[in-house]
């Protein structure tokens, strides 16, 4: 194991723990917050497309951001995941019962759902992007599994990061690999990055 791979192991276990931690009451409450400031956000009123995640066990709901999503006419869609090359792609659906539990228990797409080409879209694209944890350059540490680093290296369109704002540390390690988010989405609303010195 490498000292980075360790050092994201213990920070990501230490996040896991106290992210559970917070009450349901809590969470809801939070998360209400912050799909309220992801709707109002400029980049989403003029999106056409809308990359979402679908939650487990503690994190962030952003349900609510799908329907506000296809009631304004966007489109939506989320991640099936590859095991095998630990790779990611998005397809589109209509409605969150097209979502059924795949890899890891997490609520995917079929197979064969229409699907996001972000070299071919044409239109304005945001993807939420989940995370135990950022850093307040924009850098997150996720599972481990680097689905997100892998697809973000190959997105061009607006990434958000979606975390509670205790989760926003002042550096996290990082690998040559790792990608930042654009900005960072909290229940106090949106945190400017920090450019690096």
């Amino acid at each position: 194991m490498t000292p980075i791979k360790r050092e994201k192991d213990a920070i990501r276990k230490d996040c896991s723990d106290k992210r559970n931690a917070i009450g349901a009451q809590e969470h809801k409450i939070r998360d209400e917050k912050i799909c309220s400031f992801a709707t109002s956000l400029v980049s989403f009123k003029y999106a056409d497309v809308i990359l979402l995640y679908a939650p487990i066990k503690s994190e962030i709901d952003v349900m609510p951001i799908f329907h506000e999503a296809i009631k304004r006419g966007k489109r939506v869609a989320f991640p099936r995941c590859n095991v095998e090359e630990r790779t990611m792609k998005f397809h589109f659906v209509g409605g969150l019962d097209e979502l059924t539990p795949c890899a890891y228990g997490i609520r995917e797409p079929s197979e064969d759902a229409p699907l996001f080409n972000p070299e071919e879209e044409k239109g304005s694209v945001v993807c939420f992007v989940p995370g135990l944890a950022f850093d307040v350059h924009g850098y997150r540490l996720g599972y481990g599994k680097g689905y997100y680093d892998k697809f973000m290296h190959n997105f061009n369109g607006c990434t958000i990061g979606v975390v509670y704002s205790e989760f926003i540390l002042k550096a996290l390690p990082k690998g040559r690999f790792d990608k930042h988010c654009d900005v960072m989405l909290t229940e106090q609303g949106i945190k400017a990055i920090k450019k690096e010195k």
